[in-house]
């Protein structure tokens, strides 16, 4: 009986142990993986292409287009998002 009641400390030790470890191990693979992103920002009256995935538009194959544009930006609001106009003058809410 007393056997039991040390192995369920053990236990308990061991998932404590293990969780740390866990977060440890996470926390590296996201210092590693976040290095290689490159941020990028634009500004007003800079020119982009917009993923097709993004605005939807109906898949053209294979073989198809990826992108869509160029589009101006009209205004750029926080955390990457944009309000954008394409060549006829139409603005599209944020992207």
């Amino acid at each position: 009986m007393m056997n039991l009641l040390l192995n369920l400390d053990i236990l308990e030790e061991r998932r404590e142990k293990a969780a740390i470890c866990e977060a440890i191990s996470k926390a590296k693979m996201e210092k590693y993986y976040n290095a290689k992103v490159r941020s990028t920002t634009f500004r007003s009256r800079d020119f982009v292409y917009r993923s097709n995935e993004a605005s939807h538009v109906k898949e053209s194959g294979k073989l198809g287009p990826k992108w869509e544009g160029p589009y101006e930006v009209v205004e750029a609001f926080e955390k990457g998002t944009y309000r954008i106009r394409n060549r006829s003058g139409d603005i599209f809410p944020r992207t």
